[in-house]
């Protein structure tokens, strides 16, 4: 009897070690070694700018892909993209309207790997109270305890109402957001 007990408590301990769930690693980005830019199509030439403030948090573990959880938020006023014509725009209601929505925020839960260091995550991006689901493609590269991170995820900004009244063939719809992170944990 004795020996059963000890066997039945010996199988339950291993069956909830097993079941832990894995633990992702924290990881803090540098924002001084890190870039949140986008891309998109204006007549004949490519517009590039970058968002100056911005914040992420990662938890990521490159064993368990699975467990990551990442988020971050973007102060779309801080958009820039050396053209102050347009920068001047941005901030405007036909555009991300930053009075009433000062933040974009993107959320994810999980990420796969590809292969190699190229992953995906599915997540949500949220602009000017509307959220339309995003993949997040990106490579990560691991050197001790120092993360970078590279990746693009593509949007219609006319899903967002951003530059509604503002044609396809003047500017594009299809917006890419660029990221090159460094990230410590």
């Amino acid at each position: 009897m004795v020996l059963k007990q000890r066997f039945a408590a010996l199988t339950l301990l291993l069956t909830a070690v097993s079941a832990a769930p894995a633990y992702a690693d924290t990881w803090t980005v540098d924002a001084d070694q890190s870039r949140l830019g986008f891309e998109v199509k204006q007549g004949d030439s490519i517009l590039k700018g970058v968002f100056g403030t911005w914040t992420a948090d990662i938890e990521f573990d490159p064993d368990a892909p699975g467990s990551a959880a990442i988020s971050a938020t973007v102060n779309p006023a801080s958009a820039s993209t050396g053209n102050p014509q347009f920068d001047g725009t941005l901030t405007s209601k036909d555009w991300f309207d930053v009075s009433a929505f000062p933040d974009a925020v993107f959320e994810a839960d999980g990420a796969t790997l590809v292969e190699g260091s190229s992953y995906r995550t599915k997540g949500t991006l949220s602009i000017k109270g509307l959220s339309h689901p995003v993949d997040l493609d990106f490579t990560l590269e691991i050197d001790g305890d120092t993360a970078t991170a590279k990746g693009t995820a593509t949007l219609s900004r006319l899903d967002y109402k951003l530059g509604t009244g503002v044609g396809t063939d003047t500017v594009g719809d299809a917006v890419t957001v660029t990221l090159d992170l460094t990230a410590t944990r």
